[in-house]
């Protein structure tokens, strides 16, 4: 592969020990959030520990994908060559019904009509045979 030919693949996630939960709850159509049985912290990028209180007694629980758009920005100059087709298209700080925040794309709709605190709704965006991406769409 030429490095022109790999600059125009966008790139994947690398799931780990921590997050492959995560990464198969999305393949399966769920959006899974640590939950922590001592202190009861939600948090949603997935690590060892609780960022709250530091147990590492955390267990997933599928969100209901619902949330309401914190703040975005509209993106009119592509990162690189794999984004350049993709403009403009909205980024999104999502805060999740459970609490915690989550930063996205929005699809389905025009970026310009992207509004604070506008409702949205998880959509699952199935890239690669093992990689589904969790985007956001207007409820």
């Amino acid at each position: 592969m030429t490095v022109s030919e790999d600059s125009t693949r966008k790139p994947l996630p690398a799931p780990d020990a921590d997050t492959a939960a995560f990464w198969r709850g999305l393949q399966h159509g769920k959006l899974l959030l640590q939950h922590c049985r001592q202190c009861h912290h939600v948090q949603y990028y997935q690590q060892a520990t609780c960022r709250e209180c530091g147990s590492d007694e955390l267990e997933h629980r599928p969100a209901t994908g619902r949330g309401k758009v914190h703040s975005f920005s509209v993106v009119h100059r592509a990162p690189g060559p794999a984004f350049k087709a993709d403009v403009p298209y909205a980024v999104l700080l999502v805060e999740l019904a459970e609490g915690p925040r989550m930063i996205s794309t929005l699809i389905g709709s025009d970026p310009k009509d992207v509004t604070f605190d506008m409702d949205v709704e998880l959509a699952f965006d199935q890239v690669s045979d093992h990689i589904t991406l969790p985007r956001f769409r207007k409820a």
